[in-house]
């Protein structure tokens, strides 16, 4: 069974399948803040759908981090690894990307177990 949460008629924000829990791109709600706020919104988002889901930012297994700026790099990742659980920092990749919108500076998308 297949259970979608928030589902719009593009996509969903979250989706459950036989014990994963797959986020979409997850973007601040705040587009003025800087790397570092607009990183911590993301996390909290984050955080909140994984809760609804049952899980939690311990048993993320893959996160995918979008920047617009690379220059970006060192300010996210100290929001990052403040945010973390030390000895379950899941696999990651980061990449440079156009976003959607040129006011959004990062976006992330997770992948949980339950």
């Amino acid at each position: 069974m297949i259970q979608r949460f928030d589902v719009g008629h593009r996509m969903s924000e979250m989706a459950v399948h036989n014990g994963t829990v797959y986020l979409a791109g997850q973007i601040a709600d705040d587009a003025s803040a800087d790397i570092s706020g607009q990183t911590r919104q993301v996390l909290a988002a984050i955080d909140a759908l994984l809760a609804r889901a049952g899980s939690d930012k311990s048993k993320i297994l893959r996160a995918e981090i979008f920047l617009a700026d690379l220059a970006d790099f060192a300010a996210m990742n100290s929001v990052w690894e403040a945010w973390v659980v030390a000895g379950q920092t899941p696999p990651r990749a980061t990449v440079q990307a156009a976003l959607a919108r040129p006011d959004w500076k990062i976006e992330i998308v997770v992948t949980a177990a339950l």
